[in-house]
């Protein structure tokens, strides 16, 4: 009876010292009607906690209540979606009380969504929505399987009458297949603009773009000869190069000079966003020797669009390539506007793409 009774207490003590122990619950962050937002992070040992996002030039200190939980209101924040992270003491962390994560494999940052009074291009409206499926495809050109995301639009019948134009859309460098749409919202921007009727129905497909080790080089090939005869043979899709088209931010962005400059037979849509182009592929295919045929590339490709943002630090590279391949006599449409290496911006760069594509 006595041990029994032992256990009993020890058990309550135990349970008593636990809960004590437990972090309280904490809302972060949280989004007020005026656009401000209250950032909260629990810590009693942490010295200094600090919140980073792109909503901000500069960290943002945070302050501690006696229960041991950090805090701070930024100000009217411009209604966007927006990378933040805290900086705790030395050590950069997503916020843990947020479950909305950067996809990306370098860092790891959280998201916070400031949707203002006016719906902006990518948020969720009240319209017919398209469907994102996560689909794998055997690369014979890596040797593996690999996962891609594609975008059909509403009302999409795989096994109806009607086909549809492709675009393949890629990720920035160490970012992954879900960085369009879980923050660069491509899915929403897409179902928006063709129930405004100014794009019209498309599958984007979104591949994985990094394959370090392996040569970046490699991913163009993959494109080309594995994902491409993938989706042409999974889905209803119209296979002239007149409906078909590459788009890509950053890293993403060169490999879609790389795929769409050196096969302008087989795209007719090139649109690249804020271009890293910094790379072994890009040297080899648009070095000193290279000298298009620009009367031949200016017919087959409708449009061919590079765009940058001023305070981008690409930006005077990218207008270097801009001016590189007006030299050439290609036919280039620039889209200039404020603002970073942002997703911010790629959103509009995506936005301005889908309504000037397959028209």
């Amino acid at each position: 009876m006595k041990r029994t009774l032992y256990i009993l207490i020890l058990f309550l003590f135990i349970s008593v010292t636990c809960f004590a122990q437990r972090p309280p619950s904490i809302g972060s962050p949280e989004v007020h009607a005026d656009n401000s937002v209250t950032f909260r992070y629990y810590s009693r040992t942490a010295q200094k906690v600090s919140v980073s996002g792109e909503f901000s030039p500069t960290r943002i200190p945070m302050t501690k209540d006696t229960s041991g939980i950090w805090s701070v209101t930024v100000p009217s924040i411009k209604p966007d979606i927006y990378p933040y992270s805290f900086w705790v003491d030395s050590v950069n962390l997503a916020d843990p009380n947020n479950t909305y994560i950067f996809a990306n494999e370098r860092f790891k940052r959280s998201i916070v969504d400031v949707p203002g009074n006016i719906p902006l291009v990518h948020s969720l409206q009240n319209v017919p929505h398209g469907k994102l499926s996560y689909r794998y495809h055997k690369s014979a050109t890596l040797g593996t399987t690999r996962q891609l995301l594609v975008y059909t639009p509403p009302g999409f019948n795989p096994n109806g009458k009607v086909k549809y134009p492709v675009l393949y859309l890629i990720h920035g460098g160490s970012d992954t297949e879900e960085t369009w749409t879980k923050v660069g919202r491509a899915n929403l921007i897409a179902d928006n603009l063709v129930a405004q009727g100014k794009a019209v129905p498309m599958i984007i497909v979104m591949p994985y773009g990094n394959v370090r080790p392996a040569p970046m080089a490699d991913f163009t090939k993959d494109v080309m000869n594995d994902i491409i005869p993938f989706i042409e043979a999974a889905y209803p899709v119209l296979t002239d190069s007149k409906y078909r088209a590459v788009a890509g931010f950053s890293v993403g962005g060169g490999q879609t000079l790389n795929i769409g400059l050196t096969n302008t037979d087989r795209f007719a849509y090139v649109c690249s966003y804020a271009p890293f182009t910094q790379t072994e592929e890009f040297q080899k295919n648009f070095g000193p020797n290279y000298s298009p045929n620009a009367d031949a590339v200016n017919k087959q490709l409708k449009l061919f669009t590079i765009s940058v943002g001023t305070e981008d630090f690409l930006y005077e590279p990218v207008k270097k390539n801009i001016a590189f391949f007006e030299g050439k006599g290609l036919k280039v449409k620039s889209y200039i506007i404020p603002g970073g290496h942002t997703w911010m911006n790629c959103k509009q760069y995506l936005a301005k793409t889908l309504q000037e594509i397959f028209k």
